[in-house]
Order: structure tokens, then C-alpha cells, then sequence
């Protein structure tokens, strides 16, 4: 199992330099040409929400994304440290920010379009998006 981490400061101009990594250790790791440009939306997207999150919830830790190469999958893990709190619809007006509220759901849900296989977890110490997609069996060597 190779892995490749990634940290970087929560600035928006790191995104592409994420997106770039990514497809490049998924192309190697052996996920399908044809998803290659899922692979780096979805990660863009998956990082500009963590980039979100930590300017607006005041937090300097970087944001850490795994690339994890296994047998026949491949995944990535996007990983905040801002604080997550529960919005429920008979919060109090103002207690949460709408906007932030509607636009963290908008990018979850891209990323629910573009991968079959996610995993959304958030907390009070940070959150988590973890995408997994196949990969092809290693092409056989010839004699």
C-alpha cells in the first residue's frame, strides 16, 4: 500500500497544485484515463471546501490530503481541523451562517455526483472526505 501526503496552507491558489498531485498519483496507481478529470474536480472541490472552512473558522493548520494506493482501489482523503457544527433547520436566525451552510452542501453534493464511493465525516476537531475509486489490474508483462 503506497501512500503520498500532501499538506498545505489554506490559501485557494494550493487547490490546483492538490488537483495536479492527485491526478498524477492516480494516473500511476492505475484509475481509468476516463476518470482522471473526476478524480481532479472532485479533489478540488474536496479541497476548497477544507480551504473554506479553515479561513473562515480562523484555523492556521494546514490541510492534509492522503492519496492511498491499495490493491484494486485507489483513495483520498481530504482532512480539515475547523470545527463542525450540526445546523438543524429550527436553529435560531443567525446562529449559523446560511451561506456557508448552503455552499458546504453544494460542494458535497458535486462530490457526491462525481464519486461513487464517499465518505463524509465532520466533528468539533474537523472533518473528513475520503473518495475511493477502482483501479485496473496490473498490465501482465510479456516474455
Amino acid at each position: 500500500m503506497a501512500t503520498v501526503e500532501l499538506r498545505f496552507s489554506a490559501l485557494p491558489e494550493h487547490v490546483r497544485t492538490a488537483r495536479l498531485v492527485a491526478a498524477a498519483v492516480a494516473r500511476r496507481a492505475g484509475v481509468d484515463e476516463a476518470v482522471l478529470d473526476e478524480v481532479r474536480l472532485a479533489v478540488g472541490e474536496a479541497c476548497s471546501r477544507a480551504v473554506g472552512l479553515h479561513r473562515n473558522g480562523g484555523v492556521s493548520a494546514p490541510v492534509k490530503v492522503l492519496l492511498t494506493e491499495e490493491e484494486k482501489q485507489f483513495s483520498i482523503e481530504v482532512g480539515d481541523e475547523a470545527r463542525h457544527t450540526p445546523h438543524h433547520p429550527g436553529d435560531a436566525p443567525g446562529a449559523v451562517d446560511e451561506a456557508e451552510v448552503e455552499e458546504d452542501e453544494m460542494g458535497l453534493a458535486v462530490i457526491s455526483g462525481l464519486v461513487d464511493d464517499v465518505e463524509v465525516s465532520a466533528g468539533e476537531h474537523g472533518g473528513q472526505i475520503k473518495m475511493t475509486w477502482p483501479t485496473a489490474p496490473p498490465a501482465a508483462t510479456l516474455p
